[in-house]
């Protein structure tokens, strides 16, 4: 069972940055995707970004510009750099992995933007 472990939320203000990683633990082989979705209070959870083996990047629309998904296939750990953050931005942030038909989620990292 492949476990992912994040980090680097928190709080911040307006027009701040903050750089969450996930790391993979348990994975034989590679990950097809890594990423992150988030969930706002009373809202559905929605697609920041993800990144394929092969680099391939898909960003949502309301980060597009801002954000930044990295990642490390050797280390099956991924970044996202999160730069001019706004109150919107205010989520718990899951980590996300696709392993063949698996799907595997973290437990959630909660970030914060003061206004």
């Amino acid at each position: 069972q492949v476990q992912l472990v994040e980090s680097g939320g928190g709080l911040v203000q307006t027009g701040g940055s903050l750089r969450l990683s996930c790391a993979a633990s348990r994975s034989e082989g590679r990950l097809h995707v890594m990423g992150w979705y988030r969930q706002a209070s009373g809202k559905e959870r929605e697609l920041v970004a993800t990144i394929t083996a092969g680099g391939i990047r898909n960003y949502g629309d309301s980060v597009k510009g801002r954000f930044t998904i990295s990642r490390d296939n050797a280390k099956n750990t991924v970044w996202l750099q999160m730069n001019s953050l706004k109150p919107d931005d205010t989520a718990v942030y899951y980590c996300h992995a696709k392993k063949m038909v698996s799907t595997y989620w973290g437990q959630g990292t909660q970030v914060t933007v003061s206004s």
